[in-house]
């Protein structure tokens, strides 16, 4: 019951109580309840939506930045990591496996604007020793969510 609730909540956080109760047999009260716990312990963080922003006219940047770092004596990789976190462009923060440390996600207004945040903010840190950035040129899909494929294939045949 407990993962079927918040199944339902990661594919849809607009599910009224109600409805999460006749879907799952429950009371709406005991749904309620378990919301709020859930909440209050920090197993269910946020809501949000998926948003397409190249629909409304939002230019932005996205960038995955990979940094191999120097685990910081006593702490690890979570005080980097928790550093990094601190930066307003940074969107999502991962301890990875494989080549590099940690795997950034980061919004910018322009690729300028990503470049400075790498060559000025991160790679001076005492603690990291390389970045690999990598620009995102179109999203296809997001948090499970596809994003609508463009209308019209601009692109012209040549022989």
């Amino acid at each position: 019951m407990e993962r079927s609730l918040l199944k339902l909540l990661e594919q849809d956080a607009r599910l009224t109580d109600k409805q999460i109760a006749v879907m799952l047999g429950k009371e709406v009260g005991d749904i309620k309840k378990m919301i709020e716990e859930y909440e209050k312990e920090g197993t269910i963080l946020g809501y949000r939506a998926v948003i397409d922003w190249d629909k409304v006219g939002n230019e932005t940047v996205s960038a995955l930045i990979e940094l191999k770092i120097t685990p910081q004596k006593d702490r690890g990789f979570d005080h980097v990591a928790e550093r990094i976190c601190n930066y307003d462009e940074v969107k999502s923060v991962y301890l990875m496996s494989g080549g590099f440390d940690l795997a950034l996600f980061i919004a910018g207004k322009t690729m300028r604007e990503v470049a400075y945040f790498v060559v000025e903010k991160l790679a001076p840190l005492e603690f990291v020793t390389s970045t690999a950035t990598h620009f995102i040129l179109h999203k296809y899909k997001e948090e499970g969510i596809l994003f609508a494929p463009s209308k019209e294939d601009a692109r012209t045949n040549v022989l």
